[in-house]
Protein backbone atom coordinates (compact mmCIF):
# COMPACT_ATOMS: atom_id res chain seq x y z
CA UNK A 1 0.00 0.00 0.00
CA UNK A 2 1.56 3.09 -1.27
CA UNK A 3 0.15 5.84 1.21
CA UNK A 4 2.23 8.48 -0.70
CA UNK A 5 -0.23 7.48 -3.94
CA UNK A 6 -3.68 6.92 -2.21
CA UNK A 7 -3.60 10.03 0.46
CA UNK A 8 -6.93 8.83 1.20
CA UNK A 9 -9.29 5.86 0.22
CA UNK A 10 -13.05 6.69 -0.74
CA UNK A 11 -15.83 6.47 1.98
CA UNK A 12 -17.36 3.97 -0.19
CA UNK A 13 -14.63 1.45 1.41
CA UNK A 14 -15.33 -0.83 4.16
CA UNK A 15 -12.34 1.58 5.74
CA UNK A 16 -10.83 5.16 5.16
CA UNK A 17 -7.01 5.70 5.38
CA UNK A 18 -5.97 9.29 6.06
CA UNK A 19 -2.41 9.41 5.16
CA UNK A 20 0.24 11.44 5.54
CA UNK A 21 2.42 12.83 2.17
CA UNK A 22 5.37 10.79 4.19
CA UNK A 23 5.29 8.85 6.94
CA UNK A 24 7.37 10.24 9.14
CA UNK A 25 6.62 8.50 12.26
CA UNK A 26 6.66 5.00 13.52
CA UNK A 27 2.96 5.57 14.68
CA UNK A 28 -0.29 4.15 13.48
CA UNK A 29 -3.66 5.35 14.66
CA UNK A 30 -6.66 3.08 14.06
CA UNK A 31 -10.13 3.84 15.15
CA UNK A 32 -12.13 0.53 14.80
CA UNK A 33 -15.78 2.03 16.13
CA UNK A 34 -16.14 5.58 14.95
CA UNK A 35 -17.61 4.84 11.75
CA UNK A 36 -21.35 5.81 10.59
CA UNK A 37 -22.46 4.47 7.31
CA UNK A 38 -25.92 2.81 8.66
CA UNK A 39 -26.99 0.92 5.14
CA UNK A 40 -30.84 1.48 4.78
CA UNK A 41 -30.65 -2.57 4.53
CA UNK A 42 -29.31 -2.74 8.71
CA UNK A 43 -31.44 0.19 9.40
CA UNK A 44 -34.45 -2.25 8.28
CA UNK A 45 -33.32 -5.18 9.66
CA UNK A 46 -33.03 -3.73 13.58
CA UNK A 47 -35.74 -3.03 15.55
CA UNK A 48 -34.23 0.46 16.78
CA UNK A 49 -33.55 3.31 14.91
CA UNK A 50 -30.27 5.07 13.75
CA UNK A 51 -30.18 6.97 17.06
CA UNK A 52 -30.34 4.22 19.46
CA UNK A 53 -28.03 1.93 17.42
CA UNK A 54 -25.35 4.97 17.38
CA UNK A 55 -25.23 4.36 21.05
CA UNK A 56 -22.58 1.31 20.61
CA UNK A 57 -20.47 3.86 18.51
CA UNK A 58 -17.02 5.39 19.77
CA UNK A 59 -18.34 9.19 18.30
CA UNK A 60 -15.95 11.04 17.18
CA UNK A 61 -12.72 9.28 17.62
CA UNK A 62 -11.96 9.77 14.20
CA UNK A 63 -12.16 13.78 14.59
CA UNK A 64 -10.09 13.27 17.87
CA UNK A 65 -6.95 11.69 16.20
CA UNK A 66 -7.65 13.33 12.97
CA UNK A 67 -4.59 15.14 13.09
CA UNK A 68 -2.44 11.89 13.17
CA UNK A 69 -1.82 12.73 9.57
CA UNK A 70 -0.43 15.95 9.92
CA UNK A 71 2.33 14.75 12.21
CA UNK A 72 3.11 12.03 10.14
CA UNK A 73 1.49 9.31 11.20
CA UNK A 74 -1.32 6.86 8.84
CA UNK A 75 -4.99 7.32 10.56
CA UNK A 76 -7.38 4.16 9.54
CA UNK A 77 -10.98 4.22 10.58
CA UNK A 78 -13.48 1.87 9.50
CA UNK A 79 -16.67 3.32 8.03
CA UNK A 80 -18.84 0.58 9.29
CA UNK A 81 -20.67 1.26 12.27
CA UNK A 82 -19.68 -1.08 15.15
CA UNK A 83 -22.95 -1.82 15.99
CA UNK A 84 -22.99 -3.99 12.18
CA UNK A 85 -19.30 -5.82 12.76
CA UNK A 86 -17.35 -5.33 15.57
CA UNK A 87 -13.50 -5.18 13.97
CA UNK A 88 -12.10 -5.78 17.72
CA UNK A 89 -13.17 -9.02 17.91
CA UNK A 90 -12.28 -12.64 16.42
CA UNK A 91 -13.14 -12.74 12.91
CA UNK A 92 -16.37 -15.30 13.89
CA UNK A 93 -17.17 -14.47 17.39
CA UNK A 94 -20.25 -15.44 17.44
CA UNK A 95 -23.46 -15.68 19.33
CA UNK A 96 -25.38 -18.97 18.63
CA UNK A 97 -28.60 -17.60 19.67
CA UNK A 98 -28.37 -14.99 17.37
CA UNK A 99 -29.06 -17.16 14.22
CA UNK A 100 -31.93 -19.64 12.52
CA UNK A 101 -28.99 -22.49 11.41
CA UNK A 102 -25.88 -23.68 13.15
CA UNK A 103 -23.20 -22.25 13.47
CA UNK A 104 -19.43 -24.16 12.58
CA UNK A 105 -17.83 -26.07 15.13
CA UNK A 106 -14.56 -23.43 15.18
CA UNK A 107 -16.65 -20.69 15.64
CA UNK A 108 -15.78 -19.18 18.92
CA UNK A 109 -19.16 -19.40 20.71
CA UNK A 110 -18.07 -19.12 24.30
CA UNK A 111 -16.45 -15.86 24.87
CA UNK A 112 -17.36 -13.32 27.58
CA UNK A 113 -18.26 -10.76 24.09
CA UNK A 114 -20.20 -13.30 23.48
CA UNK A 115 -22.19 -13.94 25.96
CA UNK A 116 -22.82 -10.16 26.70
CA UNK A 117 -24.22 -9.84 23.51
CA UNK A 118 -21.39 -8.23 21.66
CA UNK A 119 -19.48 -10.15 19.65
CA UNK A 120 -18.66 -9.34 16.05
CA UNK A 121 -21.91 -9.51 14.35
CA UNK A 122 -23.64 -7.45 18.14
CA UNK A 123 -26.93 -8.86 19.38
CA UNK A 124 -27.41 -5.83 21.25
CA UNK A 125 -26.06 -2.27 21.43
CA UNK A 126 -23.84 -0.67 24.51
CA UNK A 127 -27.64 0.12 26.38
CA UNK A 128 -28.73 -3.67 26.33
CA UNK A 129 -31.20 -3.46 23.97
CA UNK A 130 -31.46 -6.14 21.02
CA UNK A 131 -30.55 -4.87 17.73
CA UNK A 132 -32.56 -7.69 15.78
CA UNK A 133 -36.81 -8.49 15.93
CA UNK A 134 -35.55 -11.92 14.05
CA UNK A 135 -32.95 -14.35 13.67
CA UNK A 136 -30.12 -14.11 11.23
CA UNK A 137 -28.87 -16.58 8.93
CA UNK A 138 -25.06 -17.68 9.23
CA UNK A 139 -24.50 -16.52 5.82
CA UNK A 140 -25.16 -13.08 6.09
CA UNK A 141 -22.58 -13.13 9.51
CA UNK A 142 -19.82 -14.67 6.44
CA UNK A 143 -21.17 -11.65 4.41
CA UNK A 144 -20.21 -9.25 6.55
CA UNK A 145 -17.05 -10.47 7.55
CA UNK A 146 -15.91 -11.17 4.71
CA UNK A 147 -17.04 -7.21 3.02
CA UNK A 148 -16.82 -5.96 6.05
CA UNK A 149 -14.13 -7.07 8.93
CA UNK A 150 -11.28 -8.46 6.81
CA UNK A 151 -11.10 -5.87 4.26
CA UNK A 152 -10.43 -3.30 7.48
CA UNK A 153 -7.72 -5.95 8.56
CA UNK A 154 -6.14 -6.41 5.99
CA UNK A 155 -5.44 -2.79 5.81
CA UNK A 156 -4.55 -2.44 9.22
CA UNK A 157 -1.87 -5.48 8.83
CA UNK A 158 -0.09 -3.72 6.14
CA UNK A 159 0.07 -0.41 7.93
CA UNK A 160 1.84 -2.04 10.74
CA UNK A 161 3.93 -4.22 8.51
CA UNK A 162 4.89 -1.39 6.40
CA UNK A 163 5.72 0.65 9.10
CA UNK A 164 7.71 -1.81 11.12
CA UNK A 165 9.74 -2.10 7.87
CA UNK A 166 10.34 1.21 7.48
CA UNK A 167 10.94 2.07 10.93
CA UNK A 168 12.50 -1.32 12.65
CA UNK A 169 9.45 -0.94 15.16
CA UNK A 170 5.24 0.11 14.93
CA UNK A 171 3.60 1.93 17.95
CA UNK A 172 -0.23 1.06 16.84
CA UNK A 173 -2.72 2.93 18.60
CA UNK A 174 -6.12 1.62 19.07
CA UNK A 175 -8.17 4.44 19.63
CA UNK A 176 -11.44 4.05 21.76
CA UNK A 177 -14.23 5.86 23.66
CA UNK A 178 -16.21 4.67 26.72
CA UNK A 179 -19.39 5.74 28.09
CA UNK A 180 -18.42 8.33 31.41
CA UNK A 181 -20.60 5.45 33.33
CA UNK A 182 -20.18 1.55 33.29
CA UNK A 183 -23.12 0.28 31.53
CA UNK A 184 -25.31 -3.24 31.59
CA UNK A 185 -23.62 -6.34 32.12
CA UNK A 186 -20.50 -4.16 33.23
CA UNK A 187 -18.43 -4.99 36.24
CA UNK A 188 -18.16 -1.26 37.39
CA UNK A 189 -21.80 -0.84 35.89
CA UNK A 190 -23.22 2.57 37.73
CA UNK A 191 -19.74 3.73 38.39
CA UNK A 192 -18.72 6.95 37.09
CA UNK A 193 -15.21 6.28 35.04
CA UNK A 194 -11.86 7.70 35.44
CA UNK A 195 -11.04 9.95 32.11
CA UNK A 196 -8.78 7.84 30.46
CA UNK A 197 -7.80 4.01 30.31
CA UNK A 198 -4.68 2.49 29.11
CA UNK A 199 -4.98 -0.65 28.00
CA UNK A 200 -1.75 -3.33 26.86
CA UNK A 201 -3.60 -6.54 27.92
CA UNK A 202 -1.58 -6.29 31.30
CA UNK A 203 1.74 -5.97 29.74
CA UNK A 204 1.83 -8.16 27.08
CA UNK A 205 0.66 -5.99 24.31
CA UNK A 206 3.78 -3.35 24.41
CA UNK A 207 6.74 -2.55 25.93
CA UNK A 208 6.34 -1.50 29.70
CA UNK A 209 7.95 1.98 28.28
CA UNK A 210 4.90 2.62 25.28
CA UNK A 211 2.20 2.56 28.30
CA UNK A 212 4.06 4.39 30.54
CA UNK A 213 5.18 7.09 28.62
CA UNK A 214 1.11 7.55 27.27
CA UNK A 215 -0.06 7.57 30.88
CA UNK A 216 2.95 10.37 32.05
CA UNK A 217 2.28 12.26 28.81
CA UNK A 218 -1.47 12.42 29.89
CA UNK A 219 -1.24 12.81 33.81
CA UNK A 220 0.81 15.84 33.06
CA UNK A 221 -1.76 17.48 30.55
CA UNK A 222 -4.19 16.92 33.81
CA UNK A 223 -5.99 13.41 33.23
CA UNK A 224 -6.93 11.11 35.55
CA UNK A 225 -5.50 7.79 33.70
CA UNK A 226 -5.87 3.24 34.77
CA UNK A 227 -4.82 0.98 33.69
CA UNK A 228 -6.44 -2.22 31.89
CA UNK A 229 -9.44 -1.52 34.28
CA UNK A 230 -12.09 -1.71 33.23
CA UNK A 231 -10.65 -2.35 29.94
CA UNK A 232 -7.11 -3.94 28.85
CA UNK A 233 -7.46 -4.15 25.28
CA UNK A 234 -9.77 -6.13 23.02
CA UNK A 235 -8.85 -8.57 19.92
CA UNK A 236 -6.88 -5.36 18.11
CA UNK A 237 -4.56 -4.79 21.44
CA UNK A 238 -4.46 -9.49 21.87
CA UNK A 239 -3.92 -10.44 18.28
CA UNK A 240 -1.30 -7.20 16.84
CA UNK A 241 0.64 -6.40 20.31
CA UNK A 242 4.31 -8.44 19.42
CA UNK A 243 6.83 -6.46 21.58
CA UNK A 244 9.38 -9.08 20.71
CA UNK A 245 8.64 -8.80 17.45
CA UNK A 246 8.92 -4.77 17.41
CA UNK A 247 5.49 -4.34 17.29
CA UNK A 248 3.94 -2.53 20.26
CA UNK A 249 0.47 -1.93 20.90
CA UNK A 250 -1.79 0.43 23.47
CA UNK A 251 -5.36 0.39 23.50
CA UNK A 252 -6.95 4.03 24.42
CA UNK A 253 -10.36 4.52 25.91
CA UNK A 254 -11.50 8.15 26.51
CA UNK A 255 -14.46 9.35 28.73
CA UNK A 256 -17.36 10.31 26.44
CA UNK A 257 -18.21 13.09 28.91
CA UNK A 258 -14.74 14.59 28.18
CA UNK A 259 -15.80 15.95 24.56
CA UNK A 260 -19.59 14.95 23.97
CA UNK A 261 -22.96 15.27 24.95
CA UNK A 262 -23.89 11.26 25.34
CA UNK A 263 -27.52 11.66 24.57
CA UNK A 264 -27.75 13.82 21.85
CA UNK A 265 -24.13 12.53 20.62
CA UNK A 266 -22.56 15.87 19.57
CA UNK A 267 -19.40 16.99 20.41
CA UNK A 268 -18.78 19.66 22.59
CA UNK A 269 -16.36 22.93 22.48
CA UNK A 270 -13.77 20.28 24.31
CA UNK A 271 -12.99 18.22 21.68
CA UNK A 272 -10.68 20.94 20.08
CA UNK A 273 -8.55 20.50 23.48
CA UNK A 274 -8.68 17.24 23.70
CA UNK A 275 -7.68 16.35 20.03
CA UNK A 276 -4.44 18.39 20.56
CA UNK A 277 -3.77 17.00 23.78
CA UNK A 278 -4.17 13.34 21.99
CA UNK A 279 -1.16 14.87 19.50
CA UNK A 280 0.80 15.24 22.51
CA UNK A 281 0.81 11.45 22.89
CA UNK A 282 1.26 10.74 19.59
CA UNK A 283 4.59 12.77 19.36
CA UNK A 284 5.52 11.47 22.49
CA UNK A 285 4.88 7.79 21.63
CA UNK A 286 6.95 8.34 18.48
CA UNK A 287 9.91 10.26 20.36
CA UNK A 288 11.01 6.90 22.34
CA UNK A 289 14.30 5.56 21.21
CA UNK A 290 14.15 2.88 19.24
CA UNK A 291 17.14 1.36 21.61
CA UNK A 292 14.42 1.12 24.13
CA UNK A 293 12.95 -2.10 22.59
CA UNK A 294 15.77 -4.27 22.04
CA UNK A 295 16.68 -6.78 24.30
Amino acid sequence: MDLAQHPRIAKTSPYEIAAPASQTLPVVVASPHSGTDYSAEFLAASRLDRDRLRRSEDAFVDEIFARAPVLGAPLLKANFPRAYVDPNREAFELDPAMFNDPLPAWANTRSPRVAAGLGTIPRVVASGEEIYGQKLCFAEATRRIDRYYRPYHAALTELVVETRERFGYCILIDAHSMPSVGGPGERDRGTRRTDIVIGDCFGTACANIVSTRARETLERLGYRCAYNDPYSGGFVTQHYGRPLDFVHVIQIEINRALYMDEVAIRPTDNLGQLAAHMDDVVLALAAIDRSAFLP
